[in-house]
């Protein structure tokens, strides 16, 4: 299989036209190499199909942009918007999540000639000012989607015995300088959320003063080799490293390794390869992760620690996603890139914080209860979509996406 070329096109001093048109192309690249049947299946009530990411992120754009803001404009099919609303009450009945799997109909084809519809009805749009902000939002949105497409293809993948490959791996050379140990904080107040400086989800706001203590954050992630010490050391099987639901977690899942693991080798979106030792590890819940940080001896930064570090790095750097190809995390310096990053912070709102009115509003706000905070990007993560304020966040057992830490210390 030959891996797609298109890029994300989410550099700054490209207009938003291109930046519309270069996510959409992305995201059509990503399921070049997928059958019908691989764009359809669905391993998991947590994952969706690939072609329900394609089509969802369309039903967004035809519902929040075209509906509301073209004159004239005429849905696509009037059925599928029932089939492809996500969670957004306002927007009425829904297909059930769990059994997205079962829409054999639409077909990818049809799913694809919608897409072509929209982006050309979209192009009458795209040099509003009156809606460049829902637009905005909507490319950032399918980004996203971009995400849950390959991390949800691998988990599907995974599934099949022969443990087929997604796609041929994108090349990725490290460029950034080597990392210290230990990024080091004095501690104080710090400025803590989205400046009002370009885009941001309304859960990165509004700005507000945090008091640190003083702390360090390791200059590397944790690695593969590190892992396998953790659990040669008994880490899976000492009750006294857990916390009590991870623990119960644990044994009621039976786990004993990061997913994905076997033996020697790891799964990958490239098929079944022997494991890199020196690669961050992934694929690992919140309760491994805090478990594994009991057992360094050190804890987990919180979301607050990790940003007043992160203000001062390029959140573009890293391994990140640039083509429609296959990705695996690999060894890197940088703070971002590689595998999202868990911190002990609870998914909660910053102080004043309002959703959005409308229906938008219950893109983030609806969710701020019994998940924690990731930070960072991974390898999957279109290269420009994140910042130092991105919350990432999922619930504590989950591990299917890219996730991996980075430990922390007080001093």
């Amino acid at each position: 299989m030959q891996a797609a070329t298109t890029t994300s096109g989410a550099c700054q001093g490209y207009s938003q036209a291109e930046r519309f048109n270069a996510t959409r192309r992305l995201s059509e690249a990503l399921v070049v190499s997928l059958s019908d049947a691989d764009a359809t299946i669905q391993s998991m009530p947590d994952a969706s199909p690939a072609k329900w990411h394609l089509a969802h992120t369309t039903w967004f754009f035809e519902t929040f942009l075209l509906r509301d803001h073209l004159p004239g404009y005429a849905r696509f099919d009037e059925r599928w918007p029932f089939l492809f609303n996500s969670y957004y009450e306002a927007e009425g009945a829904r297909h059930a999540r769990a059994a997205r799997g079962l829409l054999s109909r639409p077909s990818l084809d049809e799913i694809l000639d919608w897409r072509r519809h929209v982006d050309q009805a979209m192009q009458a749009l795209l040099d509003r000012p009156d809606v460049s902000v829902l637009v905005e939002l909507g490319i950032h949105h399918e980004q996203q989607h971009q995400e849950l497409l390959l991390t949800d293809i691998k988990h599907a993948l995974w599934c099949n015995p022969l443990g087929p490959a997604f796609a041929d791996a994108a090349p990725f050379a490290p460029t950034e300088k080597d990392a210290p140990d230990w990024y080091e904080h004095p501690g104080g107040i710090a400025r803590i959320g989205h400046d009002g400086a370009g885009f941001a989800f309304d859960n990165e706001g509004p700005s507000h003063r945090v008091l640190l203590e003083p702390f360090a954050l390791a200059g590397s992630l944790v690695s593969n080799r590190d892992w396998a010490a953790f659990i040669a050391d008994g880490g899976y099987r000492t009750a006294s490293l857990w916390l009590s639901d991870g623990w119960a977690w644990v044994n009621a899942e039976g786990v004993s390794a990061p997913m994905y693991w076997r033996d020697d080798e790891a799964f990958t979106l490239s098929g079944w390869l022997a494991r890199d030792p020196d690669a961050p590890v992934t694929h690992i819940s919140y309760y491994e992760a805090d478990a594994f940080a009991s057992w360094a001896g050190m804890r987990l930064p919180t979301e607050f620690e990790w940003e007043a570090i992160g203000q001062s790095h390029d959140a573009s750097g890293g391994q990140q996603l640039d083509v429609g190809a296959s990705v695996n995390p690999v060894p890197s310096n940088a703070l971002f890139g590689s595998t999202w990053q868990w911190t002990r912070s609870a998914y909660l709102p910053y102080p004043r914080f309002r959703p959005a009115n409308g229906a938008v509003g219950e893109y983030n706000g609806k969710f701020m209860s019994g998940q924690f905070v990731l930070r960072g990007a991974s390898c999957a993560t279109a290269r420009g979509h994140s910042r130092s304020s991105y919350r990432n966040f999922f619930y504590p057992h989950q591990r299917w996406q890219f996730t991996g830490l980075r430990l922390a210390k007080d001093v």
